[in-house]
This record gives structure tokens, C-alpha cells and sequence, in this order.
């Protein structure tokens, strides 16, 4: 494979040449901030007043764009629907209702099927969006307003492949997704109710409650022994336990607490649970969020909180537990 490489060109070429690829695209997307104008603005406030969903359409590679901010859109609280330009004009026009607003994506503006596609649109009574790179393109000069992705160049040394081209399509589209939400006030509430699953939804939704009941609930008593707080560290495999006095959490020794006691105590026979706890543990409600705990043991350097309702020892909740839920 090296060998290969080597042939058609060197490292240094190669690592050159990506180089270019992402400062010619770093520099088309900078170039859209010089087309965020009146009609980006009211296309956030139509959509926004609008009661119907986002209809995006589009072919080729723009296609795929319109897949990915449709994607973007929905969860982020924008109904979307893709609709490919090909399939639109062979029976999927149907998917477009009364009040939807519908945007087609388009470098040129002037492909055969976007051109069948927008007197169709029109006739319906729907608002047209244009992203195009050609604002004076058929279907920039047919839609109600238009967002401009007009790029020097393609990344491709051809200047053919849309690399580019696409780039900024799609992130003119995170910037309607974005202007969106914020306008709307979404918030990490609402974006968990779209994202239930996987580790991005665990640490959106998941809460103290639901880990540390999987966890025993290691106790002990201000007169235990340390043989006694050691075999209830030891079986419970928390690396902690509570102290209770008349069911009051007063304290807690942990594994550190032990070996703590072992490096400054000569005689340990006559010593208890008392003798070498933390009166004044960490502790965690258990409404809390798993993220929280998360930060609260990185904060402390720590690796269990103690979960208590005031002084109402509840149980452990330990970083071991975070790790296995996918939180860290």
C-alpha cells in the first residue's frame, strides 16, 4: 500500500492537497456570511408562523444534502419531509400540503427536474425557498425568496465533483436549523424528547434514580468495628459504606478512609467506624441528573456519592455505574 502511495504521490503532496480541500471549503462557507440577509430572516419568520412542516427537495448530491437538514430539522423541532426532485414529478408531488413551505436546493437553479418542479409548486400555493449558487437561475427568479450559496470553486481540482457547493448547502441549512430553534426557545428538555436513545439520550434524560437502586445500600454504625467496616466495604463492592445513627446518615468511610487509617494507626483493635469517618460526606439527591453526579465526583475527585434525602440515606451511586451507562 505504501508502495502504491508512493508512486502516485508523497506524503507531503497528499497531506497538501486535503489541506486545500478544507481551506477552499472553510473559505466558501465564510463566504455565505455575505448572503445572510432579509430573505434568510423572513424565511425563519415564515416557517416559524407556518402551519404545515418543511417540504426539501432537491437531486444528485443536493439530494443528499436535503436528507441531512431534513434530519437536522425534525430534531430540533421543525417537521420535515424529504421529497427527491425526480420522484416529485412522478407521483410524490402528493406529499406537499396546503400549508406546508417548501424549499428546493439547487447549485445551478436550472437542472431539467427542479424546472419541471417549480411551476408545479407554484400552482399549488405554496411558498418556495430556493438555496441555490445562481440566484438569477430559473428557480432563483421563480421562488419567494432566495438563500445564496454561490461558491468560487469546487474543492475538486476539476471543478466538478460538488464538494463546495454541497458544503455550503448544508451549512446554510444548520443555520436555518439553528435560527430556528433558538427562536422557538428549544432547550436540552425539548432535544431529549427527540433523542431517546443511545449514550446522547442517556445523558440528556437519565437521572441518579435510575442507577443507584441496582446498587446494595452498605451501612454500618458509629460502634462498628473496622473488621466489621471492612467486611461491609469489601461484600458490597462500592468501595464505600454509610454511617447510621437512629437511620440518620452521619458519615461514611470509604476503601481510602481505610488505607488512610492503616498508614497513621499503630493499634487499630480499639478504633470504629466513628474514629475514622467523613461526617460531612458528598452527597446527591436522587432527582438529580447521572450527568451531575458525573461532574460532582469529577469535582472532588471522588469516585461514589452518597444518594440521601436530606439526611435520609437513600443509597450509592458510584463512576463505575456512569462508565457502564455510557455517561463518561
Amino acid at each position: 500500500m505504501l508502495k502504491i502511495i508512493n508512486e502516485l504521490s508523497s506524503a507531503e503532496e497528499i497531506k497538501n492537497i486535503a489541506k486545500q480541500t478544507i481551506e477552499i471549503e472553510a473559505s466558501s462557507i465564510s463566504g455565505l456570511l455575505n448572503h445572510i440577509n432579509e430573505d434568510f430572516v423572513k424565511t425563519i419568520q415564515l416557517i416559524l408562523e407556518s402551519k404545515g412542516r418543511v417540504v426539501i427537495s432537491g437531486i444528485g448530491k443536493s439530494a443528499n444534502i436535503c436528507q441531512k437538514i431534513v434530519a437536522t430539522l425534525n430534531s430540533t423541532g421543525t417537521p420535515s419531509i424529504f421529497m427527491h426532485a425526480a420522484d416529485a414529478i412522478h407521483g410524490d408531488l402528493g406529499n406537499v400540503l396546503k400549508d406546508d413551505v417548501v424549499i428546493c436546493i439547487s447549485k445551478s437553479g436550472d437542472t431539467p427536474e427542479i424546472k419541471s418542479l417549480i411551476p408545479l409548486v407554484k400552482s399549488f400555493g405554496n411558498t418556495l425557498i430556493a438555496i441555490t449558487g445562481n440566484p438569477d437561475s430559473f428557480l432563483g427568479k421563480q421562488s419567494d425568496y432566495v438563500l445564496n450559496t454561490f461558491v468560487e470553486k469546487e474543492a475538486c481540482p476539476n471543478n466538478l465533483a460538488p464538494t463546495s457547493s454541497t458544503t455550503a448547502q448544508l451549512a446554510m441549512g444548520d443555520a436555518l436549523a439553528v435560527s430556528l430553534l433558538k427562536s422557538r426557545g428549544f432547550d436540552s428538555e425539548d432535544f431529549a424528547k427527540f433523542h431517546p436513545g443511545g449514550a446522547l439520550g442517556k445523558k440528556l434524560t437519565l437521572k441518579v434514580t435510575d442507577i443507584y437502586p441496582n446498587n446494595e445500600k452498605p451501612t454500618v454504625n458509629p460502634e462498628s468495628s473496622i473488621k466489621d467496616v471492612i467486611i461491609e466495604i469489601s461484600s458490597n463492592r462500592l468501595g464505600i459504606t454509610a454511617v447510621i445513627e437512629n437511620n440518620i446518615l452521619v458519615g461514611i468511610v470509604t476503601d481510602g478512609d481505610l488505607r488512610r487509617m492503616l498508614e497513621s494507626s499503630s493499634d487499630i483493635g480499639e478504633l470504629s467506624a466513628k474514629d475514622i469517618m467523613t461526617s460531612s460526606p458528598q452527597t446527591i439527591t436522587e432527582e438529580e441528573m447521572a450527568t451531575t453526579a458525573l461532574k460532582q465526583m469529577q469535582n472532588n475527585n471522588i469516585t461514589q456519592l452518597v444518594v440521601a434525602d436530606g439526611n435520609n440515606y437513600l443509597g450509592v451511586i458510584h463512576l463505575h455505574d456512569l462508565l457502564k451507562e455510557g455517561i463518561v
